[in-house]
């Protein structure tokens, strides 16, 4: 870094598209990022970036807008995502295989402008027809010459152009993250520039840096992806994209291009042990491993480190932020069924039901309660939605913020936080989450649908997959009009997002309920899996 740049990061604070600035100028031939047969050095990424700023600008866009991105991973979605913040705006990347109400709503709520597509992203986009929400739709341009809206190229202002400089303020919006959506309104989370700035500063302790290669096989629209792939870019690294994760191409792809750093979630590493050309592969190249987004069982972390070289690290932590636990599993080998010990400048603590801190004495283990976290990597807030946001948030008793995790679990005696229950029904499958009052809402809008329960049960193929629980409605449960389990099940599956879809529907007479009346989802899933429905793991999976 140059002396400016230098004294910055003193003070606290370096923003990511100046780190790329820096970056060409330092090594403009370093490959920047490769996508198939298609690489970027430095030099050639930070002019892309440049002319993707001034287009922005010159089409009236800046700081307090937004712009969408509905693109599976390229080399031009990276160059519209940091050429939109070297004008100063925020990204709200969007899944493909989200529904279109999905995408009306979170288009609506992010206010884009303009939404940048793929082939996918368009076919998805097609499905909302009119106004969006109270917002008119947004324009397209698509970025892999497929038709329709406006080309890529052709929208590009020409080869060398240069933006207005943009003195880009820590607590702007970088991105907004949707986490949910399939009712009401959606959660956007909020990251401002300064927690990505924490994300990158602690990645500079990894290794990232000219000379290494991260191969990205996660998609680019979750956090999990970004908190890998943009300190890589800021402290000079390669980025291999990968479109779609498959377990064979991954292999070739980390053995080519000699990777030394990877995000990966559970299932993820799950699949490519178990692929039997696993152990061919000179993967000696690796420096570090990371995983975050789901629970990383012990005995498959133990399979990673013994046949997988390099370090692995589990990363816990929220998209909201808020308090990161790390775990270096090459370093601690005995706790493995924990996920770590807080980060450097991370403070988690942990609270009864109603609110109060549970004390904490060095050298014993904790009671439990539920996890709460403060960082310099926290959300603004879900985006527009100040009461959610209030939701998630606790004081400490000096008037501190902290997020809430919805996660219970206590300290050990040496201060690793082992997770043991979630306060939140949530379902995490494949890295992505799945709130179970979100599926529950879609079958509630069957006619033949009285009530259901949707839970997690354990999958091989991803970690976890949401199943439910329906009881028809009485005048259905006998009749020759009820549907059967299975078509019920198909019709959910229709009106959800790929991610979200039902791994397997039984219809039951009843619900248990709690005295005071709430779902007990814990009986069901004991229920579910002591019959042998996904017990063995062997549900069903579409």
């Amino acid at each position: 870094m140059n002396a400016v740049a230098d004294a910055r990061a003193e003070a606290g604070f370096l923003d990511l598209p100046g780190m790329l600035a820096e970056a060409a100028r330092r090594h403009p031939h370093s490959p920047a990022v490769i996508d198939g047969e298609r690489t970027l050095d430095f030099a050639a990424f930070d002019a892309a970036v440049d002319r993707v700023a001034a287009t922005l600008q010159r089409e009236g866009l800046g700081p307090g807008d937004a712009v969408a991105v509905v693109a599976a991973a390229s080399v031009e979605v990276l160059c519209v995502f940091a050429g939109a913040l070297r004008a100063g705006l925020a990204v709200a990347p969007l899944a493909p295989s989200s529904t279109p109400q999905q995408l009306a709503d979170m288009l609506a709520d992010c206010g884009a402008r303009v939404a940048f597509v793929d082939a996918d992203g368009a076919a998805a986009l097609a499905g909302v027809a009119g106004p969006v929400r109270t917002a008119p739709a947004p324009r397209c341009v698509h970025l892999d010459g497929s038709a329709g809206g406006a080309a890529f190229d052709g929208w590009l202002a020409p080869a060398g152009a240069r933006p207005a400089p943009v003195r880009i303020d820590p607590a702007w919006p970088f991105n907004i993250i949707y986490s949910s959506g399939t009712t009401g309104t959606p959660k956007g989370i909020v990251q401002p520039h300064a927690m990505r700035w924490a994300h990158i500063r602690r990645g500079s302790a990894s290794g990232y840096g000219p000379g290494s290669v991260t191969l990205a096989a996660t998609p680019l629209y979750s956090n999990t992806t970004l908190v890998s792939v943009i300190p890589s870019l800021a402290w000079g690294g390669a980025v291999v994209l990968m479109k779609k994760f498959d377990a064979l191409a991954y292999l070739q792809l980390a053995e080519r291009h000699r990777a030394t750093h990877t995000m990966l979630v559970p299932v993820q590493y799950r699949r490519l042990l178990a692929h039997p050309r696993f152990d061919e592969f000179d993967l000696s190249s690796f420096v570090a491993k990371f995983c975050t987004s789901a629970p990383f069982h012990a005995e498959l972390k133990a399979e990673v480190l013994r046949r997988w070289p390099g370090g692995l690290v589990e990363y816990y932590g929220l998209t909201e932020g808020g308090g990161t636990c790390i775990l270096h599993c090459h370093l601690h080998p005995t706790k493995l069924h924990t996920v770590g010990q807080p980060a450097e400048g991370h403070d988690i603590r942990l609270v009864d039901e109603a609110g109060r801190e549970l004390p904490r004495e060095p050298g014993r283990e904790s009671a439990t309660g539920e996890v709460v976290g403060r960082s310099p990597g926290m959300m603004t807030g879900y985006h527009r939605q100040p009461a959610l946001t209030a939701e998630a948030e606790w004081f400490d008793a000096e008037g501190r913020r902290y997020i809430r995790t919805g996660d219970i679990g206590h300290f050990d005696a040496d201060g690793f936080l082992v997770l043991t229950d979630r306060r939140k029904d949530m379902v995490i499958s494949g890295g992505f989450n799945i709130y179970p009052s979100d599926l529950e809402a879609v079958l509630r809008r069957h006619p033949a649908v009285a009530d259901v329960a949707v839970f997690g049960v354990p999958s091989e193929q991803w970690g976890e997959t949401p199943v439910a629980a329906v009881v028809l409605r009485e005048a259905d449960a006998d009749g020759d009009l009820a549907p059967d389990a299975e078509a019920l099940r198909a019709w959910a599956n229709a009106h959800l997002g790929k991610t979200q879809r039902l791994a397997a529907l039984r219809i039951v007479p009843d619900l248990p309920r709690s005295a005071i009346g709430k779902v007990l989802r814990r009986e069901l899933r004991e229920a579910w899996l002591a019959e042998g429905r996904g017990g063995s793991h062997h549900v069903a999976i579409d």
